[in-house]
């Protein structure tokens, strides 16, 4: 248990046997009153999100998670299997758990998961992934100064917006966060 004066960002605290990571704390003291702490939470199974006040005496359990390095392998069906890379065990997860962001992985991508009493309850792609561009249109003459998106179909079966001297073959930088294109990858 730790008390709310002590709850940061990024910790993960559970409230009501749900496990929520905290993503933004304010610590409020109006006048002559007890400070309050106001957080946002996001639930990890469900990834909805929750504001929530605690007073300063209030005790709050956290959490210990323990976070993994494991290789994507490939899908199956509705799950995908990952190895670790310390002991070799292959670990076979719902596709619900990593999200929409599964349309960014590819074979041997390593990513981040976390445990928490020994159950995975989330999985992190790294923030930059190289992927090679399927199906594009092709590039337009004289169109490097325009600010005009144009999409394109990647290995992995996501689309995003890519600028319009970027051709088939290619292999370019995607942010996973926001899915946008980043740059052309160094070859």
């Amino acid at each position: 248990m730790i008390s709310a004066t002590d709850i940061r960002k990024g910790i993960v605290v559970k409230i009501d046997n749900q496990l929520y990571t905290v993503t933004d704390v304010m610590h409020i003291t109006p006048g002559n009153w007890r400070a309050i702490i106001q957080c946002k939470l996001k639930n990890l199974k469900t990834g909805s999100t929750l504001e929530k006040r605690f007073s300063s005496g209030d005790k709050i359990e956290d959490v210990y998670i323990e976070q993994a390095d494991m290789e994507y392998l490939y899908s199956d069906g509705n799950s995908v299997v990952l190895m670790n890379h310390e002991n070799y065990e292959q670990l076979q997860l719902y596709k619900e758990l990593i999200g929409d962001d599964i349309q960014y992985l590819k074979e041997n991508t390593i990513v981040k998961v976390n445990f928490c009493e020994g159950k995975p309850i989330a999985v992190q792609l790294p923030f930059v992934v190289e992927l090679k561009i399927v199906e594009t249109e092709p590039p337009l003459k004289g169109a490097t100064v325009t600010n005009v998106y144009k999409p394109a179909k990647l290995e992995t079966g996501a689309t995003v917006q890519v600028p319009p001297f970027i051709e088939v073959g290619e292999v370019i930088k995607v942010d996973t966060r926001d899915g946008k294109y980043i740059e052309r990858a160094s070859k």
